[in-house]
């Protein structure tokens, strides 16, 4: 169930409460029986925790393996191509 927050609008008392979505909206307040108004945050959904990360929802197959064989097979392809332009301008 979600908490809300509430503020009077006559004494200034502000307090949470924990209410289900179907319950309705309090309009009086507890301590004066002033007219409250219902607060509301910018953020919807906080998330606590140790963190999220971009990895987090990814195949941890596709994201390991891709990275491996495109180094190994670029460095060995890349010297003999630098070497054979050198061998060139030598002759």
């Amino acid at each position: 169930m979600p908490t809300y927050a509430y503020a009077c609008k006559d004494c200034g008392h502000a307090f949470d409460i924990v209410q289900s979505f179907s319950d309705s909206t309090l309009t009086s307040c507890p301590e004066c029986q002033g007219t409250l108004r219902k607060k509301f945050n910018s953020v919807g959904v906080v998330f606590k925790g140790s963190g999220f990360y971009r990895t987090d929802s990814r195949d941890s197959k596709g994201s390991a393996v891709s990275p491996a064989p495109a180094a190994a097979t670029s460095t060995p392809a890349a010297a003999p191509a630098a070497s054979a332009p050198a061998a060139a301008a030598a002759s």
